[in-house]
């Protein structure tokens, strides 16, 4: 899986880990929420190495199949692996049984074979623990770190295609990592989500208009 630099956890093999397997990106990606970026990305890496401790090869069909209970007691073991392990353990069983079925066990097929961005959209909505905003920044993600641009790529993920460091997909190194948090912050200080724009609604004389401010990524 051929990619620009990518750098999200600090940890160089986990890092690594997501720019090479399809898997350990689609399941970082259903892992980041409620917890920290840098945490959820680092699991994929983490799960795998305890998965091989057990005698479980990182493949979708091997974790789908793997006892809940056994899987559970992986993802719980201290460090846990997600702040809510037993809904997050089970929600990642469910996504490798959705890739092993439908996809032959190859994570990267969901996107590769799509037509365009708007039905690679859907699908990554169709994944279990994924919803619209989370299958609009990974469309965002594998853009911009992987080169996967179906036709509508940028319409069907906006605004996560644009230059502002919003999310995960705009990382690639320590600098932009800082953006982003530094970003994230700033939009939490003002009540502003993700897709929000920077700069507030401002009114100029008898007109009234918007302006969407960007920060430097």
């Amino acid at each position: 899986m051929a990619a620009t630099p990518f750098f999200v956890t600090g940890d160089r093999a986990a890092d690594e880990f997501l720019r090479t397997d399809p898997l350990a990106l689609l399941i970082g990606m259903l892992l980041d929420q409620q917890i920290p970026m840098e945490s959820a990305f680092a699991a994929p890496r983490r799960l795998a190495d305890r998965l091989a401790e057990v005698g479980v090869p990182w493949r979708a069909d091997r974790i789908a199949g793997t006892d809940p209970d056994d899987f559970l007691a992986l993802f719980a073991r201290k460090p846990a692996l997600h702040r809510f392990p037993r809904a997050m353990a089970g929600r990642t069983r469910e996504l490798c049984a959705v890739v092993a079925r439908d996809h032959g066990g190859d994570a990267a097929a969901l996107w590769r074979s799509a037509p365009d961005g708007a039905t690679l959209v859907a699908t990554l909505v169709a994944l279990p623990g994924f919803g619209d905003e989370k299958a609009r920044i990974l469309v965002a993600l594998l853009a911009k770190r992987f080169g996967v641009r179906p036709p509508g790529w940028a319409e069907a993920c906006a605004p996560f295609g644009d230059d502002v460091p919003r999310t995960v997909a705009d990382i690639d190194g320590p600098e932009t990592l800082a953006a982003v948090r530094a970003w994230k912050k700033g939009q939490r200080a003002a009540g502003r989500s993700k897709a929000d724009p920077t700069a507030p609604l401002r009114t100029a004389g008898p007109a009234s208009g918007s302006t969407r401010g960007r920060a430097n990524p």
